[in-house]
C-alpha cells in the first residue's frame, strides 16, 4: 500500500509518473469523438491559408487549456501533451472548439481526489504535516489512483498515521542521545541549535546534503552544532567500509576532509580507493589500513545504525534540528528557514 503514497519524508529522485491506461483510453476516446468530422471529411475538405495558419498553434493551445485546468504536473496534462504531439494541427483546432467538454470532464475527475483529500485530512487533522502532504501530492495523482486509494482507505490512513508519528519531534532524551559522544561534528557543544544528520557515503542524495552542510557552516558559524552519524544502507556495497574509513580518518583529525573526498568520489569507494584518499589527505596510511583490517570502527558504525533505527530513520539523508525531523534536508532554503526558526525560539 505504501506504493500508493508519495514518498514525502525524505527527498528522493523524481521518477517518471506511470500513465494510467484507463486515462489514456479516455483521453484518446475524447479526442477521437471531437475529431471524427475531420476524419470523415479530410480528403475533400481542405482548409484555406488563414485556417491553416490559425490551426498551427491549436495543439499547443488545447494542451495549455487542459493543463491549466488539470494541473501542469498531472497525469492528464502528460497524456494530453503526448496525444497532441501526434495530431495534425487541424485536428487540434476541432478539439479546441470542444475544450469545454474536456474541462468539464476534468472537473468531474478531480472530485475523486478532492473527496480523498477531504476524508484523509478529516481523519489526520487539518493542521498535520501529513494533511499538507496529501494536499500537495494528490495534485499529481490520476483520478484512478485516487479511486484506488479510496478502495484501500484503511490501509492508506494507517500508513499516513504511522508516518505522522515518525515525523513528531523526538523527546529530549532521544534528541540528546543522537547528538552525544565523540562523533564527527563542528560548532560549539553548547550551541542553542544542534543539527544531527544520518548519512550514507554511497547515497547520491547524501551528496547533496553534504553540499548543504558546508552552506550551514558558512552561514551560521558557531551558532549551531552539526553532528554527523553513520547510516550505511545494506544495498550500497561499499557504504559500510566507507563509513569505517571515515571514522578512521576522524581518529586522525581528518574527518571532514575525508567526508568531502568520499562524497566527491562516490563511484570509487573500494578499499584501494579509500587507501588512496588517505594518502592524498596526509593520513598515517599504516594506521589507517590497520584500522580497516581489524574492523576497529565496524562496531561503532553498527551502533550508530541502531541509534538511527531507534529514532525511526528509514533512509538517508535523515536530519534533525533540536530533535525535530527535517522533511527535505537537501533544500538549503528550507533548512535555513527551519534553523532560523529554531534559533529564534531558543533566543539565539
Amino acid at each position: 500500500m505504501k506504493q500508493l503514497l508519495t514518498s514525502a519524508v525524505r527527498p528522493r529522485a523524481q521518477e517518471a509518473r506511470p500513465t494510467s491506461r484507463a486515462l489514456l483510453a479516455l483521453s484518446t476516446l475524447t479526442l477521437a469523438l471531437a475529431l471524427s468530422p475531420v476524419v470523415g471529411c479530410s480528403k475533400s475538405q481542405k482548409p484555406g491559408k488563414a485556417a491553416t495558419k490559425a490551426s498551427t498553434t491549436a495543439c499547443a493551445d488545447y494542451a495549455a487549456r487542459v493543463c491549466k485546468e488539470g494541473g501542469e504536473e498531472s497525469g492528464n496534462c502528460t497524456t494530453i501533451k503526448a496525444a497532441t504531439e501526434l495530431l495534425a494541427p487541424e485536428a487540434c483546432a476541432v478539439a479546441l472548439t470542444n475544450v469545454n467538454f474536456t474541462i468539464k470532464k476534468l472537473g468531474e475527475q478531480k472530485k475523486k481526489c478532492e473527496e480523498l483529500v477531504g476524508k484523509l485530512c478529516g481523519d489526520l487533522g487539518a493542521e498535520t504535516a501529513s494533511c499538507e502532504m496529501v494536499k500537495t501530492q494528490t495534485k499529481n495523482f490520476t483520478p484512478d489512483r485516487c479511486a484506488l486509494m479510496m478502495q484501500h482507505y484503511a490501509e492508506v490512513l494507517g500508513d499516513l498515521k504511522q508516518q505522522e508519528e515518525r515525523m513528531k519531534p523526538l523527546d529530549p532524551a532521544k534528541a540528546a542521545k543522537i547528538a552525544e559522544g565523540n562523533v564527527p561534528a563542528f560548532g560549539p557543544d553548547d550551541a542553542k541549535v544542534t543539527i544531527v544528520e544520518f548519512s550514507d557515503f554511497e547515497c547520491p542524495f547524501c551528496s547533496r546534503a553534504a553540499d548543504i552542510t558546508h552552506k550551514v557552516k558558512e552561514k551560521y558559524g558557531d551558532k549551531v552544532r552539526f553532528v554527523f552519524r553513520q547510516f550505511p544502507l545494506s544495498f550500497h556495497k561499499n557504504a559500510h567500509v566507507a563509513a569505517e574509513a571515515s571514522l578512521a580518518a576522524h581518529s586522525q583529525g581528518k574527518f571532514w576532509e575525508f567526508h568531502d573526498k568520499l562524497f566527491a568520489n562516490q563511484q570509487k569507494l573500494d578499499r584501494a580507493s579509500l587507501e588512496g584518499f588517505a594518502k592524498e589527505l596526509g593520513l598515517n596510511v599504516a594506521t589507517f589500513k590497520k584500522a580497516l583490517d581489524s574492523k576497529e570502527f565496524a562496531p561503532t558504525v553498527d551502533a550508530e545504525m541502531k541509534l538511527g533505527e531507534e529514532v525511526a530513520v528509514q533512509g538517508t539523508p535523515s536530519m534533525f534540528i533540536n530533535g525535530a525531523r527535517i522533511a527535505d534536508p537537501t533544500n538549503f532554503d528550507t533548512l535555513s528557514g527551519q534553523i532560523d526558526a529554531a534559533l529564534a525560539k531558543a533566543g539565539g
